[in-house]
């Protein structure tokens, strides 16, 4: 058995959400949030058997989607008050981060 969680941005969860509930993949649903942007993720928990751990990948790499957006940095404070904004800059956003980690015990009650 392995332990999945799969941080996917907010945009990307509802229809992943639906892909586990048809293959019947038992998933729990995290409202999380990122350090870099500050927006909004979804962070699921899944515990799977061992051969359907591909299965599980590779629905999350079908329906997480790496997207661009634009971003302004944080002016630096040090340079003082009347120096010029920072323009926005562009980033890509999106996709999906994966850990999947043994388990040595489950139980369901």
């Amino acid at each position: 058995m392995k332990l999945i969680l799969a941080i996917v941005q907010d945009k990307d969860s509802n229809v992943l959400s639906s892909e586990f509930i048809d293959n019947d993949i038992r998933a729990t649903k995290l409202s999380t949030t990122g350090g870099f942007l500050k927006a909004g993720n979804t962070t699921f928990i899944i515990g799977i058997e061992d051969e359907r751990v591909y299965e599980v990948l590779d629905i999350i790499k079908k329906t997480s989607h790496a997207r661009k957006q634009f971003m302004s940095p944080m002016p630096n404070l040090e340079l003082g008050v009347d120096m010029a904004m920072p323009y926005p800059v562009e980033v890509e956003v999106g996709g999906a981060t994966v850990f999947v980690m043994p388990v040595d015990q489950f139980e369901r009650y």
